[in-house]
């Protein structure tokens, strides 16, 4: 006797397919709809269930309810020659009105009360149009390499530096002011050697502030280039 037509609506309908690279779980869904008036029982079951792991594998659907079925593709050397081999079967029964254990369900049910789908399966690799690179030589940003703690700490140093350097900008100033004072007020009668002395000195003074301040800047500059290499 002929077993009656599956009432349950696949989608897919008739092959799950799985896309690579298989070096990690894939996932495929199956959709299983029940557009009667009545409780469908069902079980999902693989040819390969080493293989596969499915979650639900089997349950109740209510009348005009559907559910997702995960069938998750164990990692494995993937053969572009080797075709795959694998099928699904997707068993129903309608359930009883007073129905109390699903087990008892399916070791009660007879063969022409039971009702089944076929699905293959197929495995295709991405084409390499498809495949998203993502460029490794760029370096990272200072977002994704810098928790919020280490850029907060790097605002603050660089914040203290530059006022560190306009200090010794003003400072620097202040001194250049001074030299030119000081030349305004020597006065005609004074020695020439002293007065190339004194010039002298007050030369060396600013000439090395600004030493000190253009090494403050690179050390500034250095630490921020430091922090987002690193």
């Amino acid at each position: 006797m002929a077993r009656p037509e599956q009432v349950l609506v696949l989608e897919p309908q008739h092959e799950l397919k799985f896309k690579g690279p298989f070096t990690d779980v894939v996932t495929a869904y199956l959709k299983l709809s029940n557009p009667t008036d009545r409780n469908i029982c069902f079980k999902v079951k693989t040819t390969a269930p080493r293989r596969y792991c499915v979650r639900p594998n089997s349950g109740i659907i209510d009348a005009g309810a559907s559910i997702n079925v995960s069938v998750m593709l164990q990692p494995f050397d993937y053969d572009p020659n080797e075709k795959s081999k694998h099928k699904f079967m997707v068993q129903s029964v309608l359930a009883p009105f007073d129905m109390t254990d699903m087990e008892g369900v399916w070791k009660e049910a007879k063969p022409d009360e039971l009702m089944d789908s076929k699905l293959r399966c197929s495995f295709e690799m991405p084409l390499e149009n498809d495949k998203t690179t993502e460029p490794s030589a760029l370096p990272k940003s200072a977002s994704a390499s810098l928790d919020d703690g280490e850029v907060k700490k790097i605002m603050e140093e660089c914040k203290r530096l530059q006022m560190e350097v306009q200090r010794l900008w003003e400072e620097n100033k202040q001194i250049r002011e001074d030299d030119g004072l000081r030349k305004r007020k020597v006065t005609s009668v004074s020695a020439p050697h002293s007065s190339a002395m004194a010039t002298s000195v007050v030369r060396d003074e600013g000439l090395s502030t600004r030493i000190l301040a253009f090494c403050v800047l690179f050390f500034v500059i250095g630490v921020i280039i430091g922090k987002l290499v690193l």
